[in-house]
């Protein structure tokens, strides 16, 4: 096949999918007129009408969309058959685009990519912190490290890498101040301090006591785990968030774990990635510098840590 033919193929594939030629003249930086003349060429060559043309949209014919499907697969199988070969050569270079939990990126995430990217300097890094449910495949990423089970997606793969614990504790003054729980349901004496969620208080689960939740009271709410740390750390009440938010204040004494004989089993925290039959080396190299630096224990689980 000429190379002629390939681009031509790539051109009609960037149409439909950007869904007018102005779009995709846009995306491959030519004119609308030329994107035209392109698609008018392989029309005549192939002596098929791909697609119906109107002034306000654009469709595909029977022809077309036959046509579509099979050159989608080709240039599938040519990006494959590239990141097979990068694969080969071992070396992580390009922007590893990342989504990460806001909380767990900055205190725990990010110092792992600043380490990769002294090891790889062929490698840049693209970072979004966000706690939204973010589609990989649809918004380009390569990585997003999710905590809790993952929703089925069969275009996803996902890699365990550690382990979140979620821990009650509350600074020494206000112990000292209110007393020390014993039990769960010794929280209703106390002022709790409340993540929100997509606009809810998140529930504060035991052992023993999932259903229904411990009933909490508490005047204070909000959707910024740091901001309920620094509270926490003032006295203003009793905090319960993952252990990889808290092991700092924890270590200096600032906060004191509580209730700790009722503490749910921990959840998995993951790397998830878009299926492929070969990794880049960029996703791959990444992936396990993460595991290296979390197991056999992650950092904020980790009790010889200072």
């Amino acid at each position: 096949m000429a190379l002629g033919n390939i681009n031509d193929i790539a051109t009609f594939v960037t149409v439909v999918k950007a869904g007018s030629f102005t779009a995709a003249a846009q995306q491959l930086g030519l004119t609308r007129s030329a994107v035209g003349k392109i698609i008018a060429r392989l029309e005549a060559r192939l002596q098929v009408r791909l697609l119906h043309r109107t002034p306000h949209s654009l469709g595909l014919t029977d022809d077309g969309s036959v046509f579509f499907a099979r050159c989608t697969q080709i240039l599938d199988d040519l990006e494959e058959t590239e990141t097979a070969m990068a694969v080969r050569s071992a070396t992580p270079v390009g922007t590893l685009r990342l989504s990460l939990p806001i909380g767990l990126g900055h205190r725990q995430v990010l110092p792992v990519i600043e380490t990769f990217l002294e090891r790889w300097p062929a490698v840049s890094a693209e970072v979004s912190f966000t706690d939204r449910f973010v589609d990989l495949v649809d918004e380009s990423f390569d990585v997003a490290i999710r905590v809790g089970e993952p929703k089925p997606d069969s275009r996803l793969i996902a890699r365990t890498v550690a382990t979140q614990r979620l821990i009650t504790c509350a600074s020494p003054a206000y112990l000292d101040r209110r007393g020390i729980p014993a039990t769960p349901p010794d929280l209703t004496q106390h002022e709790c301090l409340h993540f929100v969620s997509a606009g809810r208080p998140q529930p504060w689960l035991f052992n023993g006591f999932e259903q229904p939740p411990v009933e909490t009271v508490g005047r204070l709410k909000m959707d910024s785990a740091e901001a309920l740390i620094g509270a926490a750390v003032r006295g203003a009440g009793i905090v319960t968030l993952p252990s990889y938010l808290l092991d700092a204040e924890i270590r200096q004494d600032r906060l004191r774990p509580l209730l700790q004989s009722f503490a749910m089993d921990g959840l998995p925290i993951r790397a998830v990635y878009p299926t492929r039959r070969h990794l880049t080396p960029k996703v791959r190299l990444f992936i396990d510098h993460l595991v290296d630096a979390w197991q056999p224990l992650p950092p904020w689980e980790d009790p010889s840590r200072q």
